[in-house]
């Protein structure tokens, strides 16, 4: 067994922070069995560095875990800026980086974007993947080509990764896929499952499921992804009530909300999350608190589509847990996301106070990870994975406060640019704001960006 110790200057043990804590974890597996990078020991008070520990400082806090990603987003950054438009305006132009993407550029791309998040402090991403196929709908040699391609991107990048396979049958309750869509469709939910299967987990790696929406996916096949998540106990994702729209749409073909639509059909529960949640009365509040369907809020993608703002207090208080992501990268900044939930709910309601620094922070890691499957993730604590990383309190945006309040420093002043140091599983992914490989992450985005340009 190999045992490495790190000497975290300040560190964000659940609720508090500590000075001078000394964090061992193991780096190869063992016959004893503490396994491969895991926190092996915790030991607060430790006011000076052990001989031969790496030495942390600023705020290290467990890895972030951004539950919500489309990874070719990315490379609509500035580009559905301009102008005005709605979001079926901005779907139209992701539509048209979707159709240019192939097995080689998608992973090209997707590397540099999941790069991007270990700079920012993620140490898992949750990948709604809906692009599976070829143009034209012709699946690949290998029917999970696409998939494969962001997983070894992950890997690549030094971050875990939860491919939630995207069932897209439709174009809007039960209608044929448009010419865009059918890069996304299996035909039927039956044909996704036996695609799906063949995905394998391995290191690093969740295969999890997600409804597109109750757009996109008939409501009598709705079971049938539930079940093949069900079966596996593996995370269950799906984009819910985020445009008045397609509540309209649902309550004129079905008589019911989306969220009624996907409890009929045993879609809510605990491992499953809805994306969004923006637009629900106070029976799908309800629904999912009562079920412990867990709730993801993006809320600088739901700024950015103006969507508006999701009810993430009354959620939570009727036992949705709440996680975060980035959804379309117009950031990628989890500490961004964090405060914006509360900022919006300070403007909403012209209160503060909503969550602490704290409840912020669980969000963003511990029930982030457990959304996307890694309920052994997001903690600092002896047995948890050694993912974590490590905010700088000396920069123009940190310096200052006292060290106690560093918790607060992070998540209302600090950003993604404040990230020092990313460990998953023991190893050092970003070290004093370089990745290990993949050192020009910017080169590598502005290249797999212009290779999408038409």
């Amino acid at each position: 067994m190999s045992l490495t110790t790190y000497w975290l200057e300040h560190a964000w043990l659940d609720t508090n922070v500590e000075p001078g804590v000394a964090l061992t974890v193991s780096t190869s597996g063992s016959a004893a069995g503490t396994p491969d990078g895991r926190v092996a020991s915790v030991r607060t008070g430790v006011d000076t560095p052990p001989p031969g520990a790496v030495v942390l400082r600023g705020l290290t806090i467990p890895g972030l875990s951004n539950a919500h990603s489309h990874a070719f987003h990315r490379a609509l950054r500035g580009t559905v800026q301009v102008g005005s438009g709605t979001f079926w305006t901005w779907r139209e132009v992701m539509y048209t980086v979707a159709q240019r993407l192939t097995p080689d550029s998608y992973f090209a791309l997707a590397r540099a974007v999941y790069a991007e998040m270990a700079l920012a402090g993620i140490t898992s991403v949750g990948e709604f993947h809906y692009l599976h196929h070829a143009p034209g709908g012709s699946p690949y040699a290998d029917p999970n080509a696409m998939g494969e391609a962001l997983i070894a991107a992950a890997a690549e990048a030094g971050i875990r990764i939860t491919l939630l396979d995207t069932a897209y049958l439709s174009s809007g309750f039960g209608a044929a896929p448009d010419r865009h869509q059918l890069r996304f469709s299996d035909g039927t939910a039956e044909k996704w499952a036996e695609r799906v299967s063949a995905l394998k987990e391995r290191d690093g790696v969740r295969v999890g499921a997600a409804i597109h929406s109750v757009r996109a996916v008939p409501a009598d096949q709705l079971a049938t992804v539930a079940r093949w998540a069900q079966d596996r106990e593996a995370p269950l994702h799906v984009h819910l009530s985020e445009q008045t729209a397609e509540n309209d749409a649902c309550l004129a073909a079905h008589g019911l909300t989306p969220t009624q639509l996907l409890a009929e059909h045993g879609v809510l529960g605990p491992r499953t999350t809805g994306v969004h949640n923006t637009h629900l009365t106070d029976g799908d509040i309800a629904l999912l608190g009562s079920s412990t369907t867990g709730t993801c809020m993006c809320p600088t993608t739901e700024r950015d589509l103006a969507d508006g703002i999701g009810p993430a207090v009354a959620l939570q208080r009727a036992g949705s847990p709440l996680s975060l992501g980035s959804d379309s990268h117009a950031v990628i900044d989890l500490l961004e996301e964090a405060r914006a939930m509360e900022l919006n709910e300070r403007l909403r309601t012209r209160t503060r106070g909503h969550w602490t620094a704290a409840a912020l922070l669980r969000a963003a890691t511990a029930d982030g990870h457990a959304a996307l499957g890694w309920a052994d993730a997001g903690t600092l604590e002896a047995g948890a994975l050694a993912d974590f990383t490590t905010i700088a309190l000396d920069t123009v945006r940190t310096a200052g406060p006292l060290p106690r309040l560093a918790a607060e420093t992070a998540v209302f002043a600090a950003s993604a640019a404040d990230v020092r140091h990313t460990v998953v599983a023991g190893r050092h992914v970003v070290r004093d704001g370089v990745h290990h490989s993949v050192p020009d992450v910017a080169g590598a985005l502005a290249d797999s960006i212009a290779a999408l340009r038409g």
